[in-house]
């Protein structure tokens, strides 16, 4: 009998569960002023809990202005290709705005009258902005774009009958209904995989994701990366179904089908690379036209090096000479004659070779030294960066040239016989004049650099592409993406493919490293330490070292463990 009561009891409570839900539900109908309110549904193919947000719908009797700010606000409405954000619009308005265009995300927005008659600007402190291919370039703190509407009464309610495409999402938005995924290219040699970050709806991200990597590289990778899919092809459908854990990416048939079969092997590499962060994709199909085209693997095309990893040992100064540091322990570095003469400082050790390069102390000048030779000289400038070498052998600094502008060089050093001429090249990158360089480092798959430069003492932190011609010598860097820094750092080093850690050193006071993303547009500020100079970075964000006065100090959990003291400017190989 009890227990029958206890059990008789249970609809009642689940029936009044579901009414609180409804209720919940019903308030959440409106979109909130601040912070995002969501359920999940995962029912769309390459979805990661991707939220569904409920946006308000338009109210009788609204102001121009409230009309334009919800409007904007339902641009979070993503579902039913926006249809709530389309009945604030006038019919044909609501045809032929074109909300994935670009997403500007915002800290703060207003809507501001122009003083012309049913004209108002949407006036935005702007944090992103995103573009129809996923590219987001970020904006400082304070940069304002206002974008004009033009309202109208229908039937004698406001709608927007002029609006530029696109929406407008509050930040905090944005980072719930938008993700961070890389789409994944090639190096020119189809050795290494280089990630190129997009952001998009966590809603159908895989056909988003094929869509953007057959339209190619962002902008700063142009020139500098290698694609397997042929210009012009094209996805034959709107969709990139999911069935069984295969995607299927139906391409147009010419161009699939007149492909080689390594081609076509690199291809899916290149797609099952760039769908690796959705949990529903276990494998690739090609298609043409919707008939499955074979992909065969002969054993002549390798698998491409995702996020290439440096050894574990850095090159390091010591009583004056080139020593190396590993395991907590100095060694000299093998077969090098002594360099104490010059006075170096900033070494580089080169990942593929035994060349390795330096600054004397002053910065003024750059050398090399292999096995077996005497250090060289390559350059002598009023300032130079400290040396990195890349995959190539390429040894890179930038300073002012003869006329005072900023240059970047790169030496190849080398297999160079003692006394011959160094083969050299230099740039002279529009975006970096007026500008000092205060760091360059190549990335690991030697497709990108690392610029940090500074004018009128505030820094710039920048990714450019390496340009190369056939033989793998370096032409140009692109035009570069800016990341955000909380500081105005002047030195930095990779960490990995997608991140880089960089600070402004200060032998005086307490200096805070930071870790910055390719995937986030946040910085995040690691422990504070007295006194840092020097950061250097093996494989991941564990794997940090930095120095000051009173030694060298690896990351260990939120704090700093101190290593040993005599060494100075470590550096793993790159």
């Amino acid at each position: 009998m009890r227990a029958a009561a206890r059990h008789a009891r249970y609809p009642a409570a689940l029936l009044a569960l579901l009414a609180l839900l409804i209720v919940l539900l019903s308030g959440c109908a409106r979109i909130p002023t601040s912070g995002p309110v969501g359920k999940s549904s995962e029912s769309s193919a390459g979805n990661v809990s991707a939220p569904v947000f409920l946006p308000a719908a338009p109210q009788p009797g609204a102001s121009p202005e409230t009309i334009i700010d919800y409007f904007y606000r339902a641009g979070s409405g993503y579902e039913d290709d926006y249809a709530v954000a389309r009945q604030y619009l006038t019919q044909a308005s609501a045809v032929s705005w074109k909300p994935d265009k670009r997403a500007l995300v915002y800290r703060e927005a207003r809507v501001v009258p122009t003083g012309t008659e049913n004209v108002f600007n949407y006036e935005l402190d702007v944090s992103y902005t995103v573009n129809a291919d996923g590219i987001a370039t970020q904006s400082p703190p304070g940069t304002v774009e206002r974008i004009p509407v033009t309202v109208t009464q229908v039937d004698g309610e406001w709608r927007i009958s002029a609006i530029p495409d696109g929406t407008a999402i509050a930040e905090e938005t944005f980072k719930v209904i938008y993700g961070a995924y890389p789409i994944y290219f090639y190096d020119p040699t189809f050795t290494y995989a280089v990630p190129d970050v997009r952001w998009f709806l966590k809603n159908k991200t895989v056909k988003a994701m094929t869509s953007a990597l057959l339209a190619g590289p962002a902008p700063y990778l142009r020139g500098a990366v290698a694609s397997a899919f042929p210009s012009g092809i094209k996805l034959a459908r709107e969709s990139v179904p999911v069935v069984s854990g295969a995607a299927q990416v139906d391409l147009t048939a010419k161009e699939l089908t007149e492909t080689s079969a390594e081609d076509r092997l690199r291809m899916q590499m290149q797609l099952t690379l760039t769908f690796r962060s959705q949990p529903d994709v276990v494998n690739v199909e090609l298609r043409a036209n919707q008939d499955l085209v074979r992909v065969e693997d002969n054993g002549s095309v390798l698998p491409p090096v995702l996020d290439k990893t440096v050894p574990s040992r850095q090159i390091a100064i010591s009583g004056n000479e080139l020593v190396r540091y590993e395991n907590n322990r100095v060694s000299p570095l093998p077969d090098m004659q002594p360099v104490s003469a010059l006075n170096p400082r900033y070494p580089a050790e080169s990942p593929v070779s035994q060349t390795a390069a330096f600054l004397n102390d002053g910065r003024t000048t750059l050398y090399s030294i292999s096995p077996g030779q005497p250090a060289r000289s390559l350059t002598t400038r009023s300032t130079l960066s400290r040396p990195s070498i890349s995959l190539s052998d390429w040894v890179w600094t930038a300073g002012p040239g003869a006329t005072g502008a900023t240059e970047v060089v790169a030496f190849h050093p080398a297999g160079v016989a003692e006394g011959a001429a160094v083969p050299s090249v230099t740039m002279a990158p529009a975006w970096l004049a007026g500008r000092t360089v205060k760091e360059l480092r190549i990335s690991r798959d030697g497709v990108r650099a690392l610029v940090i430069s500074e004018q009128n003492g505030k820094s710039k932190v920048q990714v450019a592409g390496v340009i190369r011609a056939g033989d793998g010598t370096p032409r140009e860097l692109t035009v570069p993406i800016t990341l955000v820094a909380s500081s105005d750092p002047d030195q930095g080093v990779w960490v990995n493919g997608t991140t880089v850690a960089v600070m402004k050193g200060a032998a005086g006071t307490n200096v805070t490293p930071e870790l910055l993303s390719l995937t986030s547009g946040q910085p995040q500020q690691l422990a504070p330490w007295p006194g840092l100079v020097s950061i250097s970075a093996g494989n991941g964000a564990d794997d940090l070292y930095v120095q000051s006065g009173e030694g060298i100090f690896q990351r260990l959990g939120n704090g700093w463990s101190p290593q040993i003291k005599g060494p100075i400017d470590p550096a793993f190989p790159g």
